[in-house]
């Protein structure tokens, strides 16, 4: 346990973890289905952002021996989840996302934001002491 709290082994056990990979994967197959000329740009910029989640909760993870750090990770989870959801509405807009597709990611993408700010609100159920 850390703290009282749930027992983690690692980032990898945490659901946010699970939802950030799983939609990032989700979101490399949608892009695929994208013009070409999108490759440098949209295709390049939802993949490395939404990558980017995951990646920052394993650091925050890692950090986690020290609240503000932990906390800061977090901080920019959120930050690149926003960015996510600026790409999906270009998406949609540019015709590249169906609306339905497009709802789906938002609302995960919000299911992921309450999960993280649950996480910079209580850090002190996840901070190893």
């Amino acid at each position: 346990m850390v703290n009282g709290a749930t027992a983690y082994r690692g980032y990898k056990d945490l659901r946010v973890y699970q939802l950030a990979y799983s939609l990032a994967m989700e979101i490399f197959q949608e892009t695929k289905k994208f013009p070409v000329e999108e490759r440098y740009s949209l295709i390049d910029q939802i993949r490395r952002c939404s990558r980017s989640i995951p990646t920052n909760l394993a650091e925050a993870w890692k950090k986690r021996k020290y609240e503000k750090a932990f906390v800061s990770k977090l901080i920019d989870c959120s930050s690149e989840a926003a960015e996510v959801e600026v790409w999906i509405d270009f998406s949609l807009d540019c015709g590249y996302l169906q609306k339905d597709r497009h709802q789906y990611f938002t609302g995960k993408y919000d299911e992921i934001n309450k999960m993280l700010y649950s996480m910079i609100n209580q850090p002190e159920k996840f901070v190893a002491k």
